[in-house]
Protein backbone atom coordinates (compact mmCIF):
# COMPACT_ATOMS: atom_id res chain seq x y z
CA UNK A 1 0.00 0.00 0.00
CA UNK A 2 1.18 3.52 -0.65
CA UNK A 3 2.66 5.45 2.28
CA UNK A 4 0.03 7.09 4.45
CA UNK A 5 -2.82 5.07 2.96
CA UNK A 6 -5.27 3.37 5.26
CA UNK A 7 -7.21 0.18 4.79
CA UNK A 8 -10.14 -0.92 6.89
CA UNK A 9 -10.01 -4.57 8.03
CA UNK A 10 -12.35 -6.73 10.08
CA UNK A 11 -11.75 -7.09 13.82
CA UNK A 12 -9.86 -10.22 14.80
CA UNK A 13 -10.25 -12.01 18.12
CA UNK A 14 -6.81 -12.92 19.51
CA UNK A 15 -5.86 -15.15 22.40
CA UNK A 16 -4.04 -13.63 25.33
CA UNK A 17 -0.87 -15.42 24.23
CA UNK A 18 -1.18 -14.03 20.69
CA UNK A 19 -1.55 -10.52 22.14
CA UNK A 20 1.53 -11.14 24.27
CA UNK A 21 3.59 -12.23 21.25
CA UNK A 22 2.47 -9.23 19.21
CA UNK A 23 3.30 -6.86 22.08
CA UNK A 24 6.71 -8.41 22.69
CA UNK A 25 7.65 -8.27 19.04
CA UNK A 26 6.07 -4.90 18.27
CA UNK A 27 7.67 -1.49 18.02
CA UNK A 28 7.74 -0.10 21.58
CA UNK A 29 7.86 3.46 20.20
CA UNK A 30 4.17 3.03 19.37
CA UNK A 31 2.01 3.95 22.34
CA UNK A 32 -0.29 0.91 22.04
CA UNK A 33 2.64 -1.51 21.93
CA UNK A 34 4.41 0.18 24.86
CA UNK A 35 1.17 0.00 26.87
CA UNK A 36 0.73 -3.71 26.03
CA UNK A 37 4.36 -4.49 26.94
CA UNK A 38 3.92 -2.76 30.28
CA UNK A 39 0.62 -4.57 30.88
CA UNK A 40 2.16 -7.98 30.27
CA UNK A 41 5.20 -7.16 32.44
CA UNK A 42 2.89 -6.19 35.34
CA UNK A 43 0.71 -9.29 34.86
CA UNK A 44 3.78 -11.54 34.78
CA UNK A 45 5.06 -10.07 38.05
CA UNK A 46 1.63 -10.48 39.66
CA UNK A 47 1.57 -14.13 38.63
CA UNK A 48 5.06 -14.64 40.05
CA UNK A 49 4.02 -13.09 43.38
CA UNK A 50 0.87 -15.24 43.57
CA UNK A 51 2.88 -18.36 42.79
CA UNK A 52 5.47 -17.48 45.44
CA UNK A 53 2.76 -16.92 48.05
CA UNK A 54 1.15 -20.25 47.20
CA UNK A 55 4.51 -22.00 47.60
CA UNK A 56 5.12 -20.24 50.92
CA UNK A 57 1.64 -21.23 52.12
CA UNK A 58 2.27 -24.87 51.16
CA UNK A 59 5.58 -24.79 53.02
CA UNK A 60 3.98 -23.37 56.17
CA UNK A 61 1.23 -26.02 56.01
CA UNK A 62 3.84 -28.77 55.59
CA UNK A 63 5.79 -27.39 58.55
CA UNK A 64 2.66 -27.31 60.72
CA UNK A 65 1.89 -30.91 59.72
CA UNK A 66 5.42 -32.00 60.64
CA UNK A 67 5.09 -30.33 64.05
CA UNK A 68 1.82 -32.16 64.65
CA UNK A 69 3.30 -35.49 63.54
CA UNK A 70 6.36 -35.03 65.75
CA UNK A 71 4.15 -34.21 68.77
CA UNK A 72 2.17 -37.39 68.17
CA UNK A 73 5.36 -39.39 67.71
CA UNK A 74 6.82 -37.91 70.89
CA UNK A 75 3.73 -39.03 72.81
CA UNK A 76 3.91 -42.54 71.36
CA UNK A 77 7.60 -42.82 72.21
CA UNK A 78 7.13 -41.45 75.71
CA UNK A 79 4.61 -44.21 76.38
CA UNK A 80 7.25 -46.69 75.24
CA UNK A 81 10.06 -45.53 77.49
CA UNK A 82 11.74 -42.80 75.44
CA UNK A 83 12.30 -39.44 77.16
CA UNK A 84 12.78 -36.01 75.54
CA UNK A 85 16.54 -36.46 75.20
CA UNK A 86 16.04 -39.88 73.62
CA UNK A 87 13.50 -38.41 71.22
CA UNK A 88 15.99 -35.71 70.20
CA UNK A 89 18.64 -38.38 69.55
CA UNK A 90 16.19 -40.44 67.50
CA UNK A 91 15.23 -37.39 65.41
CA UNK A 92 18.88 -36.49 64.85
CA UNK A 93 19.68 -40.04 63.71
CA UNK A 94 16.68 -39.83 61.39
CA UNK A 95 18.09 -36.61 59.93
CA UNK A 96 21.44 -38.37 59.52
CA UNK A 97 19.75 -41.17 57.56
CA UNK A 98 17.58 -38.82 55.46
CA UNK A 99 20.12 -36.08 54.71
CA UNK A 100 23.41 -37.86 55.49
CA UNK A 101 24.08 -35.12 58.04
CA UNK A 102 23.16 -35.05 61.71
CA UNK A 103 20.87 -32.27 62.86
CA UNK A 104 23.66 -29.97 64.07
CA UNK A 105 25.67 -30.34 60.85
CA UNK A 106 22.51 -29.80 58.80
CA UNK A 107 21.77 -26.60 60.74
CA UNK A 108 25.29 -25.32 60.08
CA UNK A 109 25.02 -26.15 56.39
CA UNK A 110 21.67 -24.37 56.10
CA UNK A 111 22.74 -21.39 58.21
CA UNK A 112 20.05 -22.13 60.80
CA UNK A 113 20.51 -20.89 64.36
CA UNK A 114 21.28 -23.65 66.87
CA UNK A 115 18.22 -22.70 68.93
CA UNK A 116 15.74 -23.13 66.03
CA UNK A 117 14.40 -26.38 64.56
CA UNK A 118 16.13 -27.33 61.32
CA UNK A 119 12.73 -27.93 59.71
CA UNK A 120 12.09 -24.16 59.86
CA UNK A 121 14.76 -23.79 57.16
CA UNK A 122 14.17 -26.84 54.97
CA UNK A 123 12.50 -26.74 51.57
CA UNK A 124 8.94 -28.07 51.42
CA UNK A 125 9.83 -31.45 49.96
CA UNK A 126 12.37 -32.08 52.72
CA UNK A 127 9.79 -31.15 55.36
CA UNK A 128 7.34 -33.58 53.78
CA UNK A 129 10.02 -36.27 53.67
CA UNK A 130 10.69 -35.83 57.41
CA UNK A 131 6.94 -35.94 58.05
CA UNK A 132 6.47 -39.14 56.07
CA UNK A 133 9.34 -40.86 57.90
CA UNK A 134 7.96 -39.73 61.29
CA UNK A 135 4.45 -40.95 60.35
CA UNK A 136 5.90 -44.30 59.30
CA UNK A 137 7.83 -44.56 62.56
CA UNK A 138 4.77 -43.81 64.68
CA UNK A 139 2.69 -46.35 62.79
CA UNK A 140 5.36 -49.06 62.85
CA UNK A 141 6.24 -48.53 66.52
CA UNK A 142 2.60 -49.16 67.39
CA UNK A 143 1.94 -52.01 64.96
CA UNK A 144 5.20 -53.82 65.82
CA UNK A 145 4.78 -52.96 69.52
CA UNK A 146 8.35 -51.62 69.74
CA UNK A 147 9.67 -50.44 73.10
CA UNK A 148 12.85 -48.72 74.18
CA UNK A 149 15.09 -46.22 72.47
CA UNK A 150 17.32 -48.71 70.62
CA UNK A 151 14.55 -50.53 68.76
CA UNK A 152 12.63 -47.34 67.97
CA UNK A 153 15.81 -45.59 66.84
CA UNK A 154 16.52 -48.40 64.37
CA UNK A 155 12.94 -48.22 63.08
CA UNK A 156 13.19 -44.44 62.58
CA UNK A 157 16.52 -44.74 60.78
CA UNK A 158 15.11 -47.46 58.50
CA UNK A 159 12.07 -45.30 57.68
CA UNK A 160 14.21 -42.26 56.90
CA UNK A 161 16.47 -44.38 54.68
CA UNK A 162 13.41 -45.73 52.85
CA UNK A 163 12.13 -42.19 52.23
CA UNK A 164 15.60 -41.05 51.11
CA UNK A 165 15.96 -44.01 48.74
CA UNK A 166 12.52 -43.44 47.21
CA UNK A 167 13.28 -39.73 46.72
CA UNK A 168 16.72 -40.40 45.26
CA UNK A 169 15.41 -43.09 42.92
CA UNK A 170 12.57 -40.88 41.65
CA UNK A 171 14.89 -37.91 41.06
CA UNK A 172 17.20 -39.98 38.90
CA UNK A 173 14.34 -40.70 36.50
CA UNK A 174 12.85 -37.16 36.39
CA UNK A 175 13.89 -33.99 34.66
CA UNK A 176 15.83 -31.68 36.99
CA UNK A 177 13.53 -29.67 39.24
CA UNK A 178 13.66 -25.94 39.70
CA UNK A 179 14.31 -26.43 43.40
CA UNK A 180 17.89 -27.61 43.61
CA UNK A 181 18.33 -26.90 47.33
CA UNK A 182 16.40 -30.00 48.43
CA UNK A 183 18.30 -32.21 46.02
CA UNK A 184 21.60 -30.79 47.23
CA UNK A 185 20.68 -31.51 50.84
CA UNK A 186 19.16 -34.93 50.17
CA UNK A 187 21.85 -36.29 47.88
CA UNK A 188 25.10 -34.93 49.28
CA UNK A 189 27.34 -37.30 51.14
Amino acid sequence: MPKGAEKEIDDILLTRYACYLIAQNGDSRKEEIAFAQNYFAVQTRRAEIVEQRILEFERVKAREKLSQTEKQLSGILYERGVDNQGFAIIRSKGDQALFRLNTQMLKRKMGAPVSRPVADFLPTISIKAKDLAAEMTGLNVQSKDLKGQTMIEKEHIDNNLAVRNAHTKRNRTRKPSTSRRCEEIATET
